[in-house]
């Protein structure tokens, strides 16, 4: 008789057993595994919605600013003009012609090799009778670089005027205001400050050959020519601003008959920007809904899916109290005399066209009811999304430090699990070496067994 021991100790695959142990060990780690990514997937939802919501008030806040709805379009009657506006702009028609456009002035001194044979100085004159000194070393070159440096608003530049009969190089220097209109014309003299008022200094532009070839001169217009009461409106620059109250108009030519600017209400404009509110609310609603949705299993055996917010109340909550805010009556009458109408699905429509035949029936009223609706839309939203202590906001909070405390569970799990398979194998192996050994007193027994005689003999 012999003992019979399978495989080289018991002939287990003890791998495979303990792999198997470790799956069922591992079961309540699996189970936080899916708990924090379905978390995690229920924070992500709640951060894309706030997301939303956060655009949402935003547009909401501008909208319902005292002159957001305060809207015009601008027409010129020629390309001599264009016009801009503000929010403060309002409705008007302004003829003008334009008696010239705004230069600054540009003058260049005599043909000369050199400014001086010394350490010369510089005073600039400016328009209002103000000086300054500016000390050079004489050079063509040190005057130019000087006067640029003295910041008086002027620009040097040494411009070659061909040579002398005796060949060597001549020069004139250009000085240019660096800014248009009368206010900035200025003067330049050989001399120290003191010279120019005893009238001593040399007006570097009255000498022989010198000359200003601009002058520094304000743009006009001419309002009702040609009437008692013709008016000139100067500007320094091309540019007339508030012309109109809000509206600032830019001139590029000069004109002999009027140019008409023409300021009307840009209703288009302001559908538009209900248009876009309506847009930000549907966006809101259309993600709660999909989010909400039980979709259907696969198969009729297949258990049905539930979205990130289904019997969420909270979120329900919130959806409600900004669709509300988008919906409930203004001053008595209801938003879907504006063209914004809630559905059966539990969202909002926009209407264009009636939207845009109540502003024109009625400008004051609708801007007024936009208005307020947009106010009760940034209070809704804002309560919900505020980054300090909007309900979104303290709800992603909570629930992220739901999900990190889930993944230190996880972790910790990581930790027993490697701790469990070591005393597995630990115990396999122990079991491996005592079958081992029961196999080698088994093998002697059956030896021992053997050699004993029998009854036979």
């Amino acid at each position: 008789m012999a003992f019979s021991i399978d495989g080289i100790a018991s002939g287990l695959d003890t791998t495979n057993m303990i792999n198997q142990l470790m799956q069922l060990e591992a079961r309540p780690q699996s189970i936080l595994k899916a708990k924090a990514t379905s978390t995690q997937g229920f924070v992500t939802a709640l951060q894309q919605l706030n997301t939303r919501l956060s655009s949402l008030t935003e547009l909401a806040t501008k909208t319902a600013k005292p002159l957001a709805l305060d809207l015009y379009k601008l027409a010129s009657s020629s390309d001599a003009a264009t016009a801009t506006a503000t929010s403060s702009a309002g409705a008007g028609t302004l003829d003008f012609t334009v008696r010239q456009l705004a230069s600054s002035q540009s003058s260049v001194t005599a043909v000369m090799t050199s400014f001086s044979p010394g350490a010369s100085t510089l005073t600039v004159k400016a328009k209002d009778g103000t000086t300054t000194e500016i000390a050079t070393t004489g050079s063509l070159d040190d005057v130019v670089a000087s006067v640029n440096k003295a910041g008086v608003g002027i620009t040097a530049t040494k411009v070659s005027a061909g040579t002398d009969a005796a060949g060597v190089p001549q020069y004139r220097l250009q000085f240019t205001a660096q800014e248009p209109g009368a206010e900035h014309g200025f003067a330049v003299f050989r001399g120290t400050a003191a010279d120019v008022a005893a009238s001593t200094a040399p007006d570097l532009f009255a000498e022989t050959g010198a000359a200003t070839v601009r002058t520094a001169k304000d743009a006009e217009v001419v309002l009702w020519g040609g009437t008692a009461a013709e008016q000139v409106v100067k500007s320094s620059s091309n540019t007339f601003a508030d012309i109109l109250p809000g509206v600032s108009v830019t001139v590029a030519k000069t004109t002999t008959e009027p140019v008409s600017v023409t300021v009307s209400r840009d209703a288009e404009a302001t559908t538009t920007k209900a248009k876009d509110l309506v847009e930000a609310l549907r966006g809101v609603f259309s993600f709660v809904e999909a989010n909400s949705k039980v979709t259907p299993g696969a198969t009729a055996s297949a258990a049905p899916t539930s979205g990130r917010f289904t019997g969420d109340s909270a979120v329900r909550g919130i959806a409600q109290s900004v669709l509300t805010a988008a919906t409930a009556p203004i001053n008595g009458r209801s938003t879907s005399e504006l063209g914004i109408t809630l559905t059966r699905s539990g969202t909002v429509e926009f209407d264009a066209e009636k939207f845009a035949a109540a502003l024109a029936k009625d400008p004051v009223a609708v801007k007024d009811a936009l208005t307020q609706l947009s106010k009760r839309v940034a209070a809704a939203g804002k309560a919900a999304s505020d980054k300090y202590d909007g309900e979104l906001t303290r709800r992603i909070t909570s629930q992220e430090s739901t999900v990190r405390s889930l993944n230190d569970q996880v972790s910790g799990w990581d930790t027993r699990l490697e701790k469990r398979r070591a005393t597995l194998e630990r115990t396999y192996s122990a079991l491996e070496v005592q079958l081992s050994q029961l196999q080698s007193q088994g093998d002697w027994l059956s030896s021992q067994l053997a050699g004993l005689p029998t009854n036979g003999s």
